[in-house]
């Protein structure tokens, strides 16, 4: 190492640099995982069984074993769908039509978007609950209309994604391009836009699911029952199905994660025009 030039020690010092941050951040958040996995495969005597984890798996005798903890998931995988599909309704639209014909709201809706972020959840339950008084009286009690609370929780992260997604493109000049053929507002929006901003859309879903997945505090104060929920009172009578749980839906967010790194991977300079 004596023999190479500065700019290159500089250059090696700072590649071990990296690896080492890397090594200490995996241990870090590896030895946590790694503990969960070895609590829920730890048998009587110290032995190893996957007991837990085939149980947790077949869904008939989940659902007859811990029927609250079955009630809990399909509840969570009900709001995934529901709040990824009223959030794309209501933001997609806004962000491009705000981009394309209101430049001036921008910042207006920029902000009210981002306002869930500075609130906290348990602040913000106090502001739901009397609103919940009649979604209840209308809608019934049902833990589905959680969907409502989470799509505003969401706005912060699936704003951002979509308004990275419209910043990468030249909106205004596929929109003139269209135009100038015939097409209206509702094709410029949904066949010529749209199509571009495909793996931001992706994100702002991807990123919903994570959240609602992994929200606790709004569900137990307002008494509704979701994953979260259902994980914590389990916790009380069976720890190694509530850890179990827990593990797969951690590791079933850094999946998507994962999946959402890629998707926003730049795929060269060229543009899909339809």
């Amino acid at each position: 190492m004596a023999g190479l030039s500065p700019r290159r020690r500089r250059v090696r010092r700072q590649r071990v640099f990296r690896w080492v941050v890397v090594t200490v951040l995996g241990v870090f958040f590896l030895l946590p995982l790694l503990a969960m996995l070895e609590f829920t495969t730890r048998g009587p005597g110290g032995t190893l069984t996957f007991d837990t984890w085939r149980l947790l798996f077949d869904w008939p005798k989940l659902n007859a074993t811990y029927p609250d903890l079955w009630t809990g998931m399909t509840t969570s995988f009900g709001l995934v769908l529901l709040t990824v599909l009223l959030m794309l309704a209501l933001l997609v639209p806004t962000v491009i039509w705000v981009r394309l014909r209101l430049p001036r709201l921008r910042r207006v809706v920029e902000f009210v978007c981002l306002l869930p972020l500075t609130i906290p959840a348990v602040v913000l339950v106090v502001g739901l609950a009397p609103v919940y008084a009649w979604v209840v009286y209308f809608l019934g009690g049902s833990s589905l209309t959680l969907t409502f609370a989470y799509t505003i929780l969401t706005l912060p992260y699936a704003y951002r994604a979509l308004d990275a997604g419209l910043s990468a493109i030249d909106v205004r000049t596929l929109a003139e391009a269209a135009r100038s053929l015939g097409a209206g507002w509702g094709t410029v929006m949904w066949r010529v836009v749209l199509p571009n901003i495909r793996s931001a859309v992706l994100s702002a879903a991807f990123l919903t699911v994570t959240l609602v997945l992994g929200e606790f505090t709004i569900a137990s104060l307002l008494s509704r029952n979701n994953l979260q929920v259902a994980i914590n009172f389990l916790g009380k009578s069976s720890a190694p199905m509530a850890v179990a749980t827990s593990l797969a839906v951690l590791v079933l967010g850094s999946v998507l994660l994962v999946l959402l790194s890629f998707v926003d991977r730049p795929r060269g300079d060229t543009r899909e025009i339809r």
